[in-house]
């Protein structure tokens, strides 16, 4: 059958369609798939400042259960390398949708703040084995970055709706908007596992790695490493924005419009990542957003100013849509089992976790300087590591 995005089909023994494995359909029923387990995280700033207005946190205290959350999804992703290759995952997938609802759902009743940070460790952990599992599938489609900039787009998009709405929920129904806007995800997600095809495992290709013999792991280490301290980098400044906004002067009802906005407008980054593919390589476009990032980034130190506020928020978050879809399809470049795939999904977790926790150590009351500068700091260590493997992928791909 031809790729033809603008269709479904199935076999005759399936009672519903099949979205076509490598089309655009399934690309976007796949990104939904691997956001659900972690679509916290592109409401982080609504959910910690969710917990210190609306439960009384302090701002170490809601960083942790930030971090809590996203250390289980790193515990869940690492879970996933190992169990990918020997589960049928639609079913696992099911079980899994079943647990974050249950478990966002337990935290609507919750106040105490370790029982808090327990229970959404717990939420992370199934979460992170979702999101595992979700990112080893898309590595069996072609182009996989194509389809991890439709993840970028979905988690961004979405993302922006959020936090437009969900902020100033917060003073009138407390966290229990937060977490219903969870459930409610994962319940549409749910929905959409029926029309997905089976994606088995592939075989291990040479054309997808760097070695004849098996996977580059030198190379794989810094992809890796790379896409950690991007994402620890991008989540620690992002966890505290709108605590650094407030700081700032700024007012609350342009601070949440401010990160809707920025989240959508954001959606420019990883739309690029769909149109260009790997058209011109990685090296050179994604090392360009990258100091773009560092530049926005420092921008943050003038948020005194609405309009830099303004401009970092929006052009940090086009090149982070930008940057981490290319930095998770060169993870799973690496291989197609979809291991490589499923690291890549643990080096991000543990970024986004790692972030909001050395945040809450340094913040403080208000130390957002200092925030700002150890962000910069793991920037400019990502592009160095970044270098080496972008530059063997694109010659491999030539």
């Amino acid at each position: 059958m031809n790729d033809d995005s603008a269709t479904l089909a199935g076999p005759r023994s399936r009672i519903l369609p099949t979205a076509t494995p490598d089309g655009e359909i399934a690309r976007v029923l796949l990104a939904f798939l691997a956001t659900a387990g972690l679509f916290y995280v592109n409401i982080m700033p609504a959910l910690v400042d969710g917990l210190i207005e609306g439960l009384g946190f302090s701002n170490r205290e809601a960083g942790l259960v930030g971090s809590a959350n996203v250390y289980g999804a790193a515990l869940g992703s690492l879970t996933a390398v190992f169990i990918i290759r020997h589960i049928a995952w639609k079913p696992v997938a099911v079980a899994l949708l079943a647990g974050l609802m249950l478990t966002d759902t337990l935290s609507i009743y919750l106040v105490d703040a370790q029982v808090m940070i327990a229970t959404r460790f717990l939420h992370g952990t199934i979460g992170g084995i979702l999101v595992g599992v979700g990112f080893a599938v898309i590595s069996r489609t072609e182009k996989a970055d194509r389809t991890f900039g439709y993840l970028l787009t979905v988690q961004f998009g979405l993302g922006g709706v959020g936090l437009l709405y969900l902020p100033p929920l917060v003073p009138e129904y407390g966290t229990t908007a937060l977490f219903l806007a969870l459930i409610a995800f994962s319940l549409v997600t749910l929905s959409m596992l029926p029309f997905l095809a089976e994606y088995p495992p592939r075989k291990h290709s040479t054309t997808h790695h760097s070695h004849a013999n098996g996977v580059n792991r030198k190379m794989l280490v810094l992809a890796l490493l790379a896409t950690f301290l991007f994402q620890a980098a991008n989540m620690g400044i992002y966890a505290y924005i709108i605590g650094m906004g407030r700081e700032a002067g700024l007012g609350m009802d342009f601070i949440s419009s401010t990160l809707g906005v920025a989240a959508w407008i954001a959606i420019a980054g990883s739309v690029g990542v769909i149109l260009l593919s790997t058209r011109f390589g990685r090296l050179l476009p994604v090392g360009l957003a990258m100091l773009l990032t560092i530049a926005g980034t420092w921008i943050l130190h003038y948020s005194e100013e609405p309009s830099m506020y303004w401009l970092a928020n929006v052009g940090v978050g086009i090149t982070w849509s930008f940057v981490i879809s290319y930095l998770l399809g060169m993870c799973a470049d690496f291989d197609q089992t979809g291991q490589t795939a499923a690291l890549g999904g643990f080096a991000s977790k543990m970024g986004l976790a790692s972030g909001p926790f050395v945040a809450a150590l340094v913040v403080g009351e208000s130390n957002y300087a200092l925030l700002v500068n150890l962000a910069v700091v793991a920037l400019v260590a990502g592009v160095v590591v970044f270098i080496a493997p972008a530059a063997l992928l694109d010659k491999t791909r030539q």
